[in-house]
């Protein structure tokens, strides 16, 4: 009987073993993102079982959001608005009005993404002779290639600058607004634009609005859009990008840290914690995935049930988007809604305070 037990044991063991799953981010994983970039990953992963969305914009996964975008919130004979495009169009006046006769304004595309939604913003102004130049910044290098190609096209007498940043954690460069050759600053007022839903995918909304608060100056203006809404009331019913870009990103992230599809499941859920809906991985077996390159040693592991975080949405509710802005340092000067009060446009000044 000793034996037989020793044999079930083994079996079990063995059993226990074949689950249990490496994964090994690809050669590509690798030459997408900085050493910096991948530990901010390997902290993430740790901390908040998460890998920010805001990585799945680099390498390829420019080319998925570029496609998304085009196959789904540009305007076609079929969906003839598009709610960023609508919102600055309603709120021109304001802007119009606000900008001394005479003077320039600078438009600062924070996650300028393919520059699509503010080309009719720009066309606008330009033709009024009050831009001085547009500055497009994004996360993903690749991006901003393809907005200055959109750009240059568009508009080839308005000077384009373009720099990597990451907002959640770093301010707009001083830097971008000096005057060559003479290094002078550029006083130029701005406008600070953080379009689509992005602020609603941030995991740290506050730092991103106190990173924005201090690259403003008391002329200057934020303008961001979003959701409105409860997020506690979402019906499970996945659409817009929570559906498509969803299953790319899903695609994109197994395929990049070497996740089996058999070994994971995909799961969409409103995080009361986060107080969020959110896509996450759900683990079938025991995970570890392995980090070894680069000078980095890291292993992360995983166990099955367990879920990681590659996408995040968080709608407002005034009240609660009042509180950010204020705890920021920043004051609300109007906002706005879309016909179908689904959508805000929120415009912000330095606070008085």
């Amino acid at each position: 009987m000793a034996q037989n037990f020793h044999d079930n044991s083994q079996v079990s063991s063995e059993m226990s073993t074949a689950i249990s799953r490496t994964a090994k981010p690809s050669s590509e994983f690798y030459s997408i993102f900085s050493e910096e970039e991948i530990l901010g990953i390997i902290c993430a992963l740790e901390i908040r079982r998460e890998i920010p969305l805001k990585y799945s914009y680099k390498g390829r996964g420019a080319k998925i959001w570029d496609d998304f975008y085009q196959k789904y919130i540009i305007p076609r004979w079929y969906r003839i608005s598009n709610v960023e495009i609508e919102l600055l169009k309603s709120n021109f006046k304001y802007f119009n009005d606000n900008i001394k006769s005479g003077e320039k304004i600078n438009i600062v595309d924070v996650g300028a993404g393919n520059s699509y939604p503010v080309k009719d913003f720009v066309q606008r102004l330009n033709k009024l002779n009050k831009i001085n130049k547009y500055v497009a910044l994004d996360i993903s290098e690749e991006l901003l290639n393809l907005s200055k190609n959109n750009f240059k096209k568009w508009f080839p007498n308005v000077e384009f600058i373009s720099s990597t940043i990451d907002i959640e954690n770093n301010c707009v460069p001083k830097t971008l607004f000096q005057n060559n050759p003479d290094l002078e600053m550029d006083n130029t007022a701005k406008i600070f634009l953080h379009l689509g839903v992005t602020i609603g995918n941030h995991q740290n909304r506050d730092k991103v609005f106190k990173n924005f608060r201090e690259s403003m100056g008391k002329n200057d203006f934020l303008v961001f859009t979003n959701e409105i809404g409860s997020n506690s009331k979402w019906d499970g019913n996945v659409r817009g990008g929570c559906k498509y870009h969803v299953e790319e990103i899903y695609g994109w992230v197994k395929n990049k840290v070497g996740i089996e599809s058999e070994g994971c499941e995909l799961v969409r859920k409103y995080d009361l914690k986060t107080d969020s809906i959110v896509a996450n991985i759900r683990f079938n077996h025991d995970y570890t995935i392995n980090f070894s390159r680069m000078g980095i040693d890291k292993k992360i592991e995983i166990s099955e049930g367990e879920e990681i975080t590659i996408w995040r949405h968080h709608k407002y509710e005034m009240p609660k988007l009042l509180q950010e802005l204020e705890r920021s340092g920043l004051q609300l000067i109007q906002y706005s809604t879309d016909k179908y009060k689904s959508h805000i446009m929120v415009i912000c000044k330095i606070s008085s305070n």
